[in-house]
C-alpha cells in the first residue's frame, strides 16, 4: 500500500475551480481584487506544496505522478500568481497566458489517460483532465473578451463549475474508500517501535 496526496489535491481543484467560477462571474469587474486574493492563495499553496511533492519524490504508480503532481503544481502556480495579482493589484494577463500552456498540457494528460485506460474510471479523469484544460486554455479570452459579458462569462463559470463537479465526483468516493482502507494502517515509525 502507497500513501499518497491525490484526494487532497483533487479535494483542492473542487475548491478551487468553484472559487474561480465564483471570481469570473463577480470578480472580474471588481475595482477591489484583493479580497479574492487569500482564497486563490491557499488553493495554489496546497497545490504547490503537495503537487511538488508527488513530483519529486514520485509516490504513485508510473505515469500518475505526471498527471497528478506535476498538473497540480501547474494549477498551484496559475492560483500562487492570480492571489499575488490581486493582492498587489497587479494584471492578471500573464497569469491567464500561463494558463493556456498549463490548459493544453491538461487536455494532452487527460486524452491519453483515456486511450490508456489509466485510472479506476478513464473516461471521468480523462475528461476531468479536458473541461480542466479546456479552462486554462480558455482563461486569456475570457479575461480579455468577456470582462463586460456577463451571459458568456456565464458560460465560462459552468465550464469551471463542470470541471470541480467532475472532480468532485471523483474525489468524494475516494475519501469513503480511504477511511476504510486505511483503517487499520500503521505509520512505519510505529511499526519498527512494535506498536
Amino acid at each position: 500500500m502507497f500513501i499518497d496526496y491525490v484526494s487532497l489535491l483533487l479535494v483542492n481543484m473542487v475548491a478551487g475551480y468553484f472559487l474561480l467560477a465564483a471570481f469570473v462571474y463577480l470578480g472580474l469587474d471588481d475595482p477591489d481584487r484583493r479580497r479574492w486574493a487569500p482564497g486563490f492563495l491557499m488553493v495554489g499553496l496546497v497545490a504547490t506544496v503537495f503537487g511538488g511533492l508527488i513530483t519529486l519524490s514520485w509516490p504513485l504508480p508510473g505515469p500518475y505522478n505526471a498527471a497528478f503532481g506535476e498538473m497540480s503544481v501547474l494549477f498551484g502556480v496559475i492560483f500562487l500568481g492570480a492571489g499575488l495579482a490581486m493582492a498587489i493589484g497587479w494584471s492578471l494577463a500573464t497569469v491567464a497566458g500561463y494558463a493556456f500552456f498549463a490548459g493544453s498540457a491538461a487536455i494532452v494528460i487527460g486524452a491519453r489517460i483515456i486511450s490508456l485506460k489509466l485510472t479506476l474510471k478513464p473516461a471521468l479523469s480523462g475528461t476531468g483532465f479536458i473541461v480542466s484544460g479546456f479552462a486554462g486554455v480558455m482563461a486569456a479570452p475570457t479575461l480579455a473578451l468577456m470582462k463586460n459579458n456577463r451571459p458568456l462569462r456565464a458560460i465560462a463559470c459552468l465550464i469551471l463549475i463542470a470541471a470541480g463537479l467532475i472532480w468532485a465526483v471523483t474525489v468524494y468516493p475516494e475519501y469513503w474508500m480511504h477511511l476504510r482502507m486505511f483503517g487499520k494502517w500503521t505509520p512505519l515509525l510505529m511499526r519498527s517501535a512494535g506498536h
